[in-house]
Protein backbone atom coordinates (compact mmCIF):
# COMPACT_ATOMS: atom_id res chain seq x y z
CA UNK A 1 0.00 0.00 0.00
CA UNK A 2 1.35 3.42 -0.98
CA UNK A 3 1.30 6.46 1.26
CA UNK A 4 -1.35 7.96 -1.00
CA UNK A 5 -3.52 4.87 -0.74
CA UNK A 6 -3.09 4.81 3.03
CA UNK A 7 -4.12 8.45 3.31
CA UNK A 8 -7.18 7.87 1.13
CA UNK A 9 -8.11 4.87 3.26
CA UNK A 10 -7.76 7.03 6.34
CA UNK A 11 -10.12 9.62 4.86
CA UNK A 12 -12.66 6.90 4.05
CA UNK A 13 -12.56 5.51 7.60
CA UNK A 14 -13.04 8.91 9.22
CA UNK A 15 -15.71 10.03 6.75
CA UNK A 16 -17.70 6.85 7.46
CA UNK A 17 -17.45 7.65 11.18
CA UNK A 18 -18.87 11.13 10.49
CA UNK A 19 -15.77 12.98 11.64
CA UNK A 20 -16.37 16.59 10.61
CA UNK A 21 -12.80 17.37 9.49
CA UNK A 22 -12.08 13.85 8.25
CA UNK A 23 -9.67 14.90 5.48
CA UNK A 24 -7.58 17.13 7.75
CA UNK A 25 -7.58 14.65 10.61
CA UNK A 26 -6.55 11.78 8.32
CA UNK A 27 -3.61 13.89 7.20
CA UNK A 28 -2.63 15.01 10.73
CA UNK A 29 -2.55 11.40 11.90
CA UNK A 30 -0.37 10.40 8.94
CA UNK A 31 1.93 13.33 9.61
CA UNK A 32 2.15 12.24 13.25
CA UNK A 33 2.86 8.57 12.46
CA UNK A 34 5.27 9.12 9.57
CA UNK A 35 6.93 12.30 10.93
CA UNK A 36 6.40 13.80 7.52
CA UNK A 37 5.48 17.28 6.32
CA UNK A 38 3.22 17.90 3.32
CA UNK A 39 6.14 18.72 1.04
CA UNK A 40 7.77 15.36 1.82
CA UNK A 41 4.47 13.54 1.32
CA UNK A 42 4.02 14.94 -2.17
CA UNK A 43 7.49 13.70 -3.11
CA UNK A 44 6.92 10.23 -1.62
CA UNK A 45 3.17 9.66 -2.04
CA UNK A 46 3.66 6.77 -4.51
CA UNK A 47 6.14 5.00 -2.23
CA UNK A 48 5.09 2.06 -0.08
CA UNK A 49 4.14 2.81 3.50
CA UNK A 50 6.14 0.75 5.99
CA UNK A 51 3.95 -2.08 7.41
CA UNK A 52 4.49 -1.01 11.02
CA UNK A 53 3.60 2.58 10.11
CA UNK A 54 0.39 1.43 8.47
CA UNK A 55 -0.50 -0.63 11.56
CA UNK A 56 0.10 2.35 13.84
CA UNK A 57 -1.86 4.62 11.50
CA UNK A 58 -4.76 2.18 11.44
CA UNK A 59 -4.86 1.99 15.24
CA UNK A 60 -4.97 5.79 15.53
CA UNK A 61 -7.63 6.06 12.83
CA UNK A 62 -9.84 3.68 14.79
CA UNK A 63 -9.41 5.83 17.90
CA UNK A 64 -10.34 8.98 15.97
CA UNK A 65 -13.31 7.13 14.45
CA UNK A 66 -14.53 6.63 18.02
CA UNK A 67 -14.53 10.45 18.28
CA UNK A 68 -11.55 10.56 20.63
CA UNK A 69 -10.22 14.10 20.03
CA UNK A 70 -7.27 14.29 17.70
CA UNK A 71 -5.24 16.22 20.29
CA UNK A 72 -5.68 13.49 22.90
CA UNK A 73 -4.41 10.97 20.34
CA UNK A 74 -1.31 12.97 19.41
CA UNK A 75 -0.89 14.42 22.92
CA UNK A 76 -0.27 17.94 21.65
CA UNK A 77 -1.97 21.19 20.67
CA UNK A 78 -0.56 24.45 19.35
CA UNK A 79 -1.65 27.66 21.11
CA UNK A 80 -0.26 31.19 20.74
CA UNK A 81 2.55 29.78 18.62
CA UNK A 82 3.61 27.39 21.38
CA UNK A 83 3.24 23.62 21.78
CA UNK A 84 1.26 22.28 24.72
CA UNK A 85 0.98 18.75 26.00
CA UNK A 86 -2.63 17.66 26.51
CA UNK A 87 -4.43 14.60 27.80
CA UNK A 88 -7.91 13.74 28.98
CA UNK A 89 -7.30 15.51 32.32
CA UNK A 90 -7.37 18.97 30.68
CA UNK A 91 -9.42 20.87 28.16
CA UNK A 92 -7.85 21.14 24.73
CA UNK A 93 -6.60 24.72 24.19
CA UNK A 94 -8.75 26.49 21.60
CA UNK A 95 -8.06 29.38 19.27
CA UNK A 96 -10.94 31.33 20.86
CA UNK A 97 -8.91 31.55 24.06
CA UNK A 98 -6.10 33.33 22.23
CA UNK A 99 -8.35 36.42 22.27
CA UNK A 100 -8.22 36.36 26.09
CA UNK A 101 -4.43 36.13 26.12
CA UNK A 102 -4.03 38.85 23.47
CA UNK A 103 -6.26 41.25 25.43
CA UNK A 104 -4.33 40.59 28.64
CA UNK A 105 -1.00 41.22 26.92
CA UNK A 106 -2.19 44.72 25.97
CA UNK A 107 -2.17 45.86 29.62
CA UNK A 108 0.41 43.64 31.31
CA UNK A 109 3.84 45.16 31.91
CA UNK A 110 7.12 43.70 33.21
CA UNK A 111 7.02 43.46 37.00
CA UNK A 112 3.29 42.70 37.15
CA UNK A 113 1.89 39.58 38.80
CA UNK A 114 -0.79 37.32 37.30
CA UNK A 115 -3.01 34.58 38.71
CA UNK A 116 -4.50 32.17 36.15
CA UNK A 117 -7.48 30.52 37.84
CA UNK A 118 -8.84 27.21 36.47
CA UNK A 119 -5.59 26.88 34.54
CA UNK A 120 -6.13 23.42 33.01
CA UNK A 121 -3.25 22.80 30.60
CA UNK A 122 -1.62 26.06 31.69
CA UNK A 123 -1.89 27.48 28.18
CA UNK A 124 -3.01 30.93 29.37
CA UNK A 125 -0.39 31.61 32.04
CA UNK A 126 2.43 29.98 30.08
CA UNK A 127 1.60 32.03 26.98
CA UNK A 128 1.46 35.25 29.01
CA UNK A 129 4.82 34.52 30.63
CA UNK A 130 6.38 33.55 27.31
CA UNK A 131 5.14 36.59 25.39
CA UNK A 132 5.74 39.20 28.11
CA UNK A 133 9.05 38.99 29.93
CA UNK A 134 9.29 40.03 33.55
CA UNK A 135 5.90 38.80 34.76
CA UNK A 136 5.38 36.80 37.95
CA UNK A 137 2.92 33.99 37.37
CA UNK A 138 0.77 31.80 39.61
CA UNK A 139 -1.79 29.28 38.34
CA UNK A 140 -4.40 27.22 40.15
CA UNK A 141 -6.80 24.40 39.44
CA UNK A 142 -8.99 22.13 41.54
CA UNK A 143 -7.65 19.14 39.57
CA UNK A 144 -4.29 17.83 40.75
CA UNK A 145 -3.99 15.92 37.46
CA UNK A 146 -4.43 19.16 35.50
CA UNK A 147 -1.73 20.81 37.62
CA UNK A 148 0.69 18.05 36.65
CA UNK A 149 0.02 18.68 32.95
CA UNK A 150 0.35 22.44 33.39
CA UNK A 151 3.70 22.01 35.18
CA UNK A 152 4.98 19.98 32.23
CA UNK A 153 3.89 22.71 29.84
CA UNK A 154 5.63 25.42 31.83
CA UNK A 155 8.82 23.37 31.83
CA UNK A 156 8.53 22.55 28.12
CA UNK A 157 8.09 26.24 27.27
CA UNK A 158 10.79 27.34 29.71
CA UNK A 159 8.81 29.64 31.99
CA UNK A 160 8.66 29.80 35.79
CA UNK A 161 5.14 29.53 37.20
CA UNK A 162 3.99 28.72 40.75
CA UNK A 163 1.22 26.12 40.59
CA UNK A 164 -1.32 25.67 43.38
CA UNK A 165 -3.98 23.00 43.75
CA UNK A 166 -6.97 25.02 44.92
CA UNK A 167 -10.76 25.11 44.83
CA UNK A 168 -11.02 28.66 43.50
CA UNK A 169 -9.45 30.98 46.13
CA UNK A 170 -9.35 28.55 49.07
CA UNK A 171 -5.58 27.89 48.91
CA UNK A 172 -4.53 31.16 47.25
CA UNK A 173 -2.34 33.66 49.08
CA UNK A 174 -0.88 36.97 47.97
CA UNK A 175 -2.08 39.78 45.72
CA UNK A 176 -1.99 40.17 41.96
CA UNK A 177 -2.16 42.84 39.29
CA UNK A 178 -4.37 40.58 37.17
CA UNK A 179 -6.59 37.58 37.74
CA UNK A 180 -7.43 35.83 34.49
CA UNK A 181 -9.70 32.83 34.03
CA UNK A 182 -11.32 30.58 31.48
CA UNK A 183 -13.67 28.87 33.95
CA UNK A 184 -16.24 26.15 33.26
CA UNK A 185 -19.14 28.04 31.63
CA UNK A 186 -21.44 25.58 29.87
CA UNK A 187 -24.87 25.22 31.52
CA UNK A 188 -25.31 21.69 32.85
CA UNK A 189 -28.32 20.85 30.68
CA UNK A 190 -26.51 21.98 27.50
CA UNK A 191 -23.61 19.54 27.87
CA UNK A 192 -25.57 16.52 26.63
CA UNK A 193 -26.05 18.26 23.27
CA UNK A 194 -22.36 18.96 22.67
CA UNK A 195 -20.34 17.09 20.03
CA UNK A 196 -19.13 13.64 21.18
CA UNK A 197 -15.49 14.75 21.21
CA UNK A 198 -16.32 17.24 23.94
CA UNK A 199 -19.05 15.67 26.09
CA UNK A 200 -17.58 12.15 26.06
CA UNK A 201 -13.86 12.86 26.41
CA UNK A 202 -13.03 16.31 27.80
CA UNK A 203 -13.08 16.60 31.62
CA UNK A 204 -16.59 17.33 32.87
CA UNK A 205 -15.43 19.49 35.77
CA UNK A 206 -13.74 21.81 33.26
CA UNK A 207 -16.96 22.17 31.22
CA UNK A 208 -19.83 22.32 33.69
CA UNK A 209 -20.71 25.88 34.71
CA UNK A 210 -23.66 24.58 36.75
CA UNK A 211 -27.31 25.47 36.17
CA UNK A 212 -27.00 28.73 34.22
CA UNK A 213 -23.31 28.53 33.28
CA UNK A 214 -22.50 31.59 35.38
CA UNK A 215 -21.65 30.02 38.74
CA UNK A 216 -17.87 30.46 38.48
CA UNK A 217 -18.11 34.05 37.22
CA UNK A 218 -20.17 34.98 40.28
CA UNK A 219 -17.82 33.16 42.66
CA UNK A 220 -14.60 34.55 41.17
CA UNK A 221 -15.87 38.12 40.72
CA UNK A 222 -17.12 38.28 44.29
CA UNK A 223 -13.82 37.07 45.79
CA UNK A 224 -11.18 38.39 43.39
CA UNK A 225 -11.13 41.89 44.85
CA UNK A 226 -9.54 40.53 48.05
CA UNK A 227 -6.59 39.28 45.97
CA UNK A 228 -6.17 42.16 43.51
CA UNK A 229 -3.88 45.13 43.91
CA UNK A 230 -5.24 48.66 43.54
CA UNK A 231 -6.44 49.13 39.95
CA UNK A 232 -6.08 45.36 39.44
CA UNK A 233 -7.61 43.67 36.40
CA UNK A 234 -10.08 40.79 36.13
CA UNK A 235 -10.26 39.07 32.73
CA UNK A 236 -12.66 36.26 31.80
CA UNK A 237 -13.26 34.09 28.78
CA UNK A 238 -16.99 33.63 28.25
CA UNK A 239 -19.46 31.70 26.14
CA UNK A 240 -20.70 33.50 23.02
CA UNK A 241 -24.06 34.43 24.61
CA UNK A 242 -22.83 35.41 28.09
CA UNK A 243 -21.29 38.84 27.52
CA UNK A 244 -24.02 41.03 28.96
CA UNK A 245 -24.64 38.83 31.98
CA UNK A 246 -20.96 38.45 32.93
CA UNK A 247 -20.40 42.19 32.43
CA UNK A 248 -23.30 42.84 34.82
CA UNK A 249 -21.80 40.45 37.40
CA UNK A 250 -18.50 42.34 37.25
CA UNK A 251 -20.16 45.75 37.56
CA UNK A 252 -22.23 44.54 40.52
CA UNK A 253 -18.95 43.58 42.21
CA UNK A 254 -17.42 47.04 41.78
CA UNK A 255 -15.38 46.64 38.59
CA UNK A 256 -15.00 49.64 36.31
CA UNK A 257 -14.30 50.08 32.60
CA UNK A 258 -16.04 46.74 31.97
CA UNK A 259 -15.94 45.75 28.31
CA UNK A 260 -16.99 42.80 26.19
CA UNK A 261 -14.48 41.83 23.46
CA UNK A 262 -15.30 39.74 20.39
CA UNK A 263 -13.13 36.94 18.99
CA UNK A 264 -12.03 36.60 15.35
CA UNK A 265 -15.34 34.94 14.47
CA UNK A 266 -17.26 37.96 15.75
CA UNK A 267 -18.60 36.25 18.87
CA UNK A 268 -18.46 37.74 22.37
CA UNK A 269 -15.46 36.00 23.96
CA UNK A 270 -13.87 38.11 26.71
CA UNK A 271 -15.20 40.30 29.52
CA UNK A 272 -12.67 42.49 31.29
CA UNK A 273 -12.56 45.26 33.83
CA UNK A 274 -10.52 46.67 36.68
CA UNK A 275 -10.96 47.72 40.28
CA UNK A 276 -10.83 51.45 40.97
CA UNK A 277 -7.47 52.67 42.20
CA UNK A 278 -7.18 53.30 45.92
CA UNK A 279 -7.07 57.04 46.53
Amino acid sequence: MTLEEALNKGKEILKAAEIADYELDAWYLMEYVCKMEKSQYYLKSKEEIEPEKWQEYEVLLKKRAEHIPLQYITGSQEFMGLEFKVNSQVLIPRQDTETLVEEALKVLEPGMSVLDMCTGSGCIVVSLMKHKEGLTGMASDISKQAILVAKENAKQNQVEVEFVSSDLFKSITGNFDMIISNPPYIPTDVIAGLMPEVKNFEPMEALDGKEDGLYFYREIASEAGKFLNSNGYLYFEIGHDQGGRVAAIMEENGYRNVRVVKDLAGNDRVVLGNLPAVQ
